[in-house]
């Protein structure tokens, strides 16, 4: 994490059966992830406030239903940050600077780019989940992992949803 330094949050001792430099790199790792959820919570409520067009209704809702979801696992991820004993990154450069998600220099003028974008941005945080399982799970934390592998699931299920509005 060469870009944002993680605070240890008073906890040099803590008993876990993870050494502090595993538990460093644990939190490294969950940042990239909290910035990303972050990031892609705030571009899902963006499009949800301004889509418009025929769609208009359901896309409000299911753009509505998806930040919520994105704002539950926000806190859970930045929970697990500090369960490591770190603190979690949580200032907009912070998660400028981590976040593999990009944000809108404007507002797409269509709903389906909306949804294009959108379907861009989770498959970007799919492919981080894939590959930072493996590296939680070499550093120890099984239950990171499984965090981990949980928001695939959810990332998947929700990049399905929003690839069946654009086909044809």
């Amino acid at each position: 994490m060469s870009v944002v330094s993680l605070k240890n949050m008073g906890n040099p001792d803590l008993k876990t059966g993870l050494e502090k430099k595993q538990r460093q790199a644990v939190a490294e790792i969950v940042s990239v992830l909290l910035a990303d959820t972050y990031s892609l919570q705030l571009k899902t409520q963006y499009y949800h406030w301004n889509v418009t067009g025929p769609y208009f209704g359901p896309l409000h809702e299911l753009f509505g239903k998806q930040y919520e979801l994105l704002s539950a696992a926000v806190d859970e991820i930045a929970e697990r940050i500090r369960s490591v004993g770190f603190a979690s990154p949580g200032t907009y450069r912070e998660f400028t600077e981590l976040s593999n998600i990009k944000e809108d220099k404007t507002l797409p003028d269509n709903w389906q780019t909306m949804l294009k974008n959108l379907l861009d941005a989770h498959e970007t945080v799919i492919r981080y989940l894939r590959d930072s399982i493996g590296d939680l799970q070499k550093h120890g934390d099984e239950a990171s992992a499984d965090m981990f592998i949980g928001r695939l699931e959810e990332h998947e299920k929700i990049a399905w949803m929003l690839r069946s509005h654009l086909t044809k």
